[in-house]
């Protein structure tokens, strides 16, 4: 990370006086004092017929107001580089300008991006760290592809915006992944693999000893991406003998499977409605592919972030094959637990 200043912004709240200019002026003075800066000008507009706008120019940044009388609002902001941090502003401020609340934020500026998870609310905003871009790209199955090095857990791979794994913790989802299947059944001579671009299922059913595994994937692009940038999640898979890339889409090259084939098969779909419709809609040739008791297992989701669709995972294999089994575990980069539901194809 490469720091160079600290920001606060404060808006204070029910301020009931359109302060003059030079109001202003000497809390801009106070706080230069305070904090050890120097002002090489002050800049103003006031506008009609009421508010004002101040610009302080520093030698170390800037600080400015906004006053919003109709709205009884008076929004200040100080950047600063220099080595006294800016939050000396809100006791002055406090002490010089009446008001009711105030809300305060503060921030470092620094190299340092902030991400957003998708599955923030309005109540709840969370985001990522992120150190370093490096690779950020469409690929060629219409898919927006971005290998980031997150701050806390290394390298992750985000496909369309959403986190898909990430290095320091990504054994947690794939291990549970592969052993909620294997808890039911211990057979391992066949598994097939429908999605999973990072690897990481397939590391996982090598490490159990599968004979042969047929791993469906839509998008080379992804695989490639992981097998370079997350060398830890995808180990050798590429080198394997018992792996057998097939590309294209999974559903309509199952088609050409014996019955019969797979004493595992592990779906490693988006927990999308999408997703989970496109399985429904195949139903029937993930249950011809699969031995007798042979084992489905999906990844439905977190029942913390989108319990709907979870349970519409439920729905969809226990309708197919009349039993389930769920598994779960708390993954720190993804901020919740992850649930994947096994059946039996009796």
């Amino acid at each position: 990370m490469n720091k160079v200043g600290e920001h606060i912004t404060l808006d204070f709240l029910g301020v009931h006086e359109d302060h003059k200019p030079e109001f202003f002026e000497n809390i801009f003075k106070k706080i230069a004092q305070a904090a050890k800066v120097e002002i090489v000008n002050i800049s103003k507009y006031v506008f009609t017929p009421q508010g004002v706008t101040l610009l302080c120019l520093l030698k170390e940044s800037h600080m400015s107001f906004h006053t919003f009388p109709e709205k009884g609002i008076v929004s200040f902001d100080f950047f600063t580089c220099g080595t006294v941090n800016p939050s000396v502003s809100l006791e002055i401020i406090k002490k010089e300008l009446p008001h009711s609340s105030v809300i305060k934020k503060d921030f470092n500026r620094d190299s340092v991006h902030h991400y957003k998870d998708i599955y923030s609310s309005e109540g709840i905003k969370k985001f990522y760290m992120v150190e370093e871009i490096i690779k950020n790209f469409k690929s060629k199955a219409g898919q927006h592809i971005e290998i980031l090095k997150l701050k806390e857990f290394g390298n992750a791979l985000f496909i369309d915006s959403e986190i898909q794994v990430a290095e320091k913790d990504e054994e947690l989802y794939s291990s549970t992944f592969v052993n909620s299947g294997l808890k039911l059944s211990e057979k391992n001579s066949t598994a097939a693999i429908i999605g999973g671009g990072d690897g990481g299922v397939a590391r996982e059913c090598i490490k159990s000893n599968f004979n042969y595994i047929d791993w469906f994937e839509l998008d080379r692009e992804v695989v490639l991406a992981c097998q370079e940038y997350l060398p830890d999640v995808f180990k050798n898979i590429h080198k394997s003998n018992k792996v057998n890339c097939i590309w294209g889409d999974a559903f309509k090259n199952i088609t050409s499977c014996d019955d019969e084939k797979y004493d595992h098969l592990f779906i490693d779909l988006n927990d999308d409605q999408f997703c989970i419709d496109l399985a429904s809609k195949n139903i029937k040739e993930i249950k011809r592919i699969t031995k007798k008791d042979g084992i489905i297992t999906a990844q439905v989701g977190s029942r913390d972030k989108k319990p709907k669709q979870v349970n519409s995972w439920i729905s969809t294999l226990e309708s197919a094959f009349g039993n389930s089994k769920i598994s779960e575990i708390y993954i720190p980069s993804f901020d919740c637990s992850w649930n994947f539901v096994s059946s039996i194809n009796k």
